[in-house]
């Protein structure tokens, strides 16, 4: 039990570690890295065990560029339009704006998509089930693994999202989830302070 416990807290001190990191260093990330990574989010938990997720990993400049130039015409128009001034206000505790120089410099981008049904080559449309939720689970061991292995992340979603569909290639039956930015941080790279919730603040046990 002690073994446990102390498992449990070494774990709880390596993620709170983990920040989210707006400032890439462009220094290379190997494949077989993500390729391990990606590989530990294929074994979260998923609805019928039908494993909704694609995993996009992109390292091609060109690709990546024309990814950061189609977020940015989302961005501006969210942040000169869309949004609240109430979510305005959320993010300016962040120091966030329209402008997404990672999407680039970064040394990779992994675009996670969401599969709603399976296309099989005769032609059966197979649905999935509880794709959202699947597909965020693994989203968030995928986080963790990329932690684990000693690179940063920062989750991307400008809204809407369906441009990525058309500059990746995908088929219409995957629906963007998120991007995810990996690397590693920038020299002199910084982050806001926050403070996380307390037990007491979210979580309930019924004993």
């Amino acid at each position: 039990m002690e073994e446990m416990r102390a498992r449990a807290q070494r774990f709880l001190e390596r993620m709170r570690g983990r920040r989210t990191v707006r400032d890439f260093s462009d220094r290379p990330v190997p494949r077989d890295i993500l390729e391990r990574c990606i590989l530990a989010a294929g074994t979260a938990p998923n609805g019928a065990n039908r494993q909704p997720w694609r995993f996009v990993a992109v390292g091609d400049p060109e690709i990546k560029r024309r990814i950061r130039i189609e977020a940015e015409k989302e961005e501006r128009a969210f942040y000169h339009g869309r949004a609240t001034q109430e979510w305005l206000d959320a993010l300016a505790l962040l120091g966030t704006d329209e402008h997404k120089p990672f999407l680039e410099r970064a040394p990779w981008l992994i675009v996670v998509f969401g599969e709603s049904y399976e296309q099989r080559t005769d032609g059966r449309r197979l649905k999935n089930y509880y794709v959202t939720e699947s597909v965020g689970i693994a989203t968030g061991v995928l986080i963790t693994a990329l932690h684990e292995a000693g690179l940063v992340t920062l989750t991307h979603t400008p809204s809407p999202m369906k441009f990525l569909n058309q500059v990746l290639g995908r088929p219409d039956n995957e629906r963007p989830f998120l991007i995810l930015v990996v690397g590693y941080p920038a020299e002199g790279a910084t982050v806001p302070e926050i403070t996380k919730k307390s037990l007491e603040e979210v979580a309930v046990f019924l004993e």
